[in-house]
């Protein structure tokens, strides 16, 4: 079931953990948003309409690229805290999978994360790495060690 509804999980995390005042640009991207609701329910209808968190919730689910959701940021080595995956997925995710890369240097191009992995291979090698999000999936579900509560938990600052 958690992996059905990561997706509600992973969106209302940041609201619930680490709540933010609205701002101009907040409540400008929630009318933008509102209003392309609307003309889309207007023009196409409620199924439409329904289409959108309905494929939400099945991307974030069972599909297997969903896998990346999990092994980002659940611990599956104690003393690790991102995991990265270097398969052949990256190429459809935008290199979503060079995570440990991403962390570092948040504000490289994706496209440049393969670069950076191969520019500091002594970073990055020594790490554990996924070779599948499939098999992500199915070791979140049949590892005993591994649940939704296996992520690193910080204090506030």
């Amino acid at each position: 079931m958690w992996l059905l509804f990561q997706g509600l999980a992973y969106a209302l995390r940041p609201l619930l953990l680490m709540p933010l005042a609205p701002n101009r640009w907040m409540v400008l991207n929630f009318i933008v948003q509102a209003v392309f609701e609307l003309a889309l329910y207007h023009f196409w209808g409620a199924q439409a309409l329904a289409y959108l968190p309905i494929s939400t919730l099945i991307v974030m689910g069972w599909h297997p690229i969903a896998g990346h959701y999990i092994a980002e940021h659940y611990v599956f080595a104690e003393g690790q805290e991102t995991y990265s995956y270097y398969g052949p997925l990256n190429r459809l995710t935008f290199n979503v999978g060079y995570h440990n890369e991403h962390h570092d240097f948040p504000y490289i191009a994706d496209s440049r994360l393969p670069e950076l992995r191969r520019l500091a291979p002594e970073f990055y090698e020594p790490l554990m790495t996924h070779a599948s999000w499939t098999k992500v999936l199915w070791d979140f579900v049949m590892r005993a060690d591994v649940d939704g509560t296996s992520r690193v938990k910080r204090r506030p600052a």
